[in-house]
């Protein structure tokens, strides 16, 4: 079954100085924790067209354990404090309050120094390492004049229009964050940019963000770690994930083809953003151990598909192969399985949690 929002229980910490924090968790298997980052909201994040494709990926094979920023959606607004030793400590506040340790996290964006920082200093208590979109150096730290420009604009942009009725301040962000996105999606984006985090947060914020620079702290990153990003990434230059894959130890680097920030559900990268983590974290139906154990990430991702009661020629198009390769891996999973029909493979991958509540006959 797909997991919604009624899955997700939210429940509340408290920070050393004193800041409530909203945290929520989702599905079930190995703890997966969301590093929080600006502009999210744990209520309204099911209902966006951005945002629920991957929570629900994300919690059909872990439990995951993401959270409101501090100044952001139902965490407390009114905090004395936004630093980056500020978002540090929220983390590990979450980190405890959950009960689970270790933990894989998943750094995205204004996340990913975040991660990074927590990795280098709790290095027992990270299990893998996920960073999407990120960087190591916020706009100001990268001795790029331009950007050192772009990043103060914004920032009076912010100042002067973000808590406007007037959605055209707003619509600048949400062209940098999702420039191929559909009118729903950039619509939703400015919107939740409003209800968020307010307008004195928000420039709090990215005037952090901007001076970050945990560089130094690369080397010292013990975790397994995958690099993700989009290649022509408007938000954040993918020579910054480059450095950041290059510096720490042994990290794996996937580029994907794309120009938006955060990926979106319908972009032909997505099938194999989904098969880079579940590979590299060891998720979906692996483990749980038995015949799945054997698959490999791609037969899990055909697998999921056949569960959906998807046609050969359907799970092609869907995930950007050939029929013939289809039909390969099909018969693969049926030797592995022990099964010799479609049928059979369907119901041992429904047992395993597998497919959608939205189903249909296969063909």
């Amino acid at each position: 079954m797909e997991p919604t929002a009624l899955d997700q229980k939210i429940r509340f910490c408290t920070a050393p100085d004193g800041v409530r924090l909203a945290y929520a968790v989702s599905g079930k298997g190995p703890p997966l924790v969301r590093v929080g980052h600006w502009m999210t909201h744990l209520e309204r994040d099911w209902e966006s067209p951005v945002w629920r494709p991957w929570l629900a990926e994300l919690s059909k094979f872990n439990t995951l354990i993401r959270y409101d920023q501090r100044g952001n959606g139902l965490s407390d607004r009114n905090v004395p404090a936004i630093s980056f030793e500020a978002w540090l400590s929220d983390l590990e506040t979450v980190v405890a309050a959950a009960g689970q340790s270790p933990v894989a996290l998943l750094g995205a964006s204004q996340g990913a120094p975040i991660a990074i920082a927590y990795a280098a200093k709790h290095p027992q208590r990270v299990s893998r390492l996920v960073l999407y979109g990120g960087y190591a150096r916020g706009r100001l730290k990268r001795g790029a004049p331009a950007q050192t420009e772009e990043g103060e604009l914004q920032l009076r942009l912010v100042k002067m229009g973000w808590g406007r009725e007037d959605p055209a301040f707003r619509q600048f962000f949400a062209m940098q964050f999702l420039p191929g996105g559909t009118a729903e999606q950039l619509r939703w984006l400015n919107e939740l940019q409003r209800i968020s985090t307010s307008p004195e947060n928000a420039a709090r914020i990215m005037e952090v963000t901007n001076g970050i620079d945990v560089s130094a702290l690369l080397p010292r990153v013990k975790a397994p770690t995958l690099v993700i990003h989009a290649r022509e990434d408007l938000r954040v230059p993918l020579d910054e994930a480059r450095l950041v894959a290059s510096t720490i130890p042994n990290a794996r680097f996937a580029q994907l083809e794309g120009r938006n920030h955060i990926l979106i559900e319908s972009e032909p990268a997505w099938p194999r953003f989904l098969e880079e983590i579940r590979s590299f974290l060891g998720d979906g139906p692996a483990a749980a151990g038995g015949e799945f154990a054997e698959l490999t990430a791609r037969e899990r991702e055909v697998l999921e598909q056949v569960a959906r009661g998807l046609s050969n020629q359907e799970i092609a198009d869907h995930l950007g192969i050939s029929p013939k390769t289809v039909r390969n891996q099909v018969s693969a999973l049926f030797d592995k399985l022990g099964v010799t029909s479609r049928a059979q493979a369907i119901v041992k991958a429904r047992e395993a949690g597998l497919g959608s509540e939205t189903r249909r006959n296969a063909p």
